[in-house]
């Protein structure tokens, strides 16, 4: 199960009308990706794919999740929703994903020791497991929270709450996100735009050490926040 970032409207990205990088890499090269979708779901509905249906049901959910953290939001939740929203999508893979979740949480935690290896469970990694403490006062909650959506608004907690599909997930602000990954960055390597840039078209093999995945995966998520504030679009996760 691979790991991709997609920022774009939800009613694009539940109508499937995205590519991931490796399904656009093989296009370009002409040898495309055939993805195959079911006709029904598990549970034998159909899937929908009217635009304008699923457009519709984001605003209705989009609206109640608004209207639930009222209390804690200076503004309702707003962002472009329309099919025709540009989109951004990138992979950093989950062994980079662990990466940067684990140095963000070491940079917080310096009295232990950081791991110079891949992690294959971030989860059982002591520094993570203390700053994912919601007892702990941790200064990248966006990251370690456990976050999958990240909606671009300004509000400094996370949230669970069930998705369009039903499923429970946590939501986060990308707004937040952006600049949390910046004052990782200042914190850490204090890399300019140029050398983040580098980290990003250069890559990063399978199960490299702890840093390098860490950069690369840093990388994505700070450029794909940046858009995804940029043009008021959501973040997602997709796996």
């Amino acid at each position: 199960m691979g790991l991709d970032v997609y920022v774009g409207s939800l009613t694009r990205y539940y109508l499937q009308d995205w590519e991931s990088v490796v399904q656009r890499a093989a296009r370009e090269a002409g040898t495309p990706i055939e993805v195959v979708r079911p006709e029904v779901e598990e549970d034998g509905e159909e899937i929908v794919t009217d635009p304008d249906q699923i457009r519709e049901t984001v605003d209705m959910w989009r609206d109640a999740v608004s209207q639930a953290l009222d209390e804690h939001l200076e503004d309702s939740l707003e962002w472009d929703e329309s099919i025709e929203a540009p989109y951004f999508t990138d992979k950093p893979t989950w062994d980079c994903y662990s990466s940067l979740l684990l140095w963000a949480a070491y940079s917080e935690h310096e009295d232990l020791e950081r791991p110079t290896a891949c992690v294959d469970d971030w989860n059982e990694d002591p520094a993570y497991q203390k700053s994912a403490d919601p007892e702990f006062e941790t200064d990248y909650g966006a990251l370690l929270r456990g976050t999958s959506t990240w909606l671009p608004s300004d509000f400094a907690f996370t949230f669970v709450s069930e998705d369009l599909t039903g499923e429970e997930a946590c939501f986060g602000s990308s707004v937040q996100l952006l600049q949390q990954l910046f004052d990782l960055n200042a914190k850490t390597w204090q890399a300019d735009e140029a050398t983040i840039a580098k980290w990003r078209s250069a890559g990063c093999s399978e199960n490299a050490p702890l840093e390098d995945g860490a950069k690369f995966a840093f990388s994505v998520f700070y450029e794909l926040a940046r858009q995804a504030t940029n043009h008021k679009l959501v973040m997602k996760l997709d796996y």
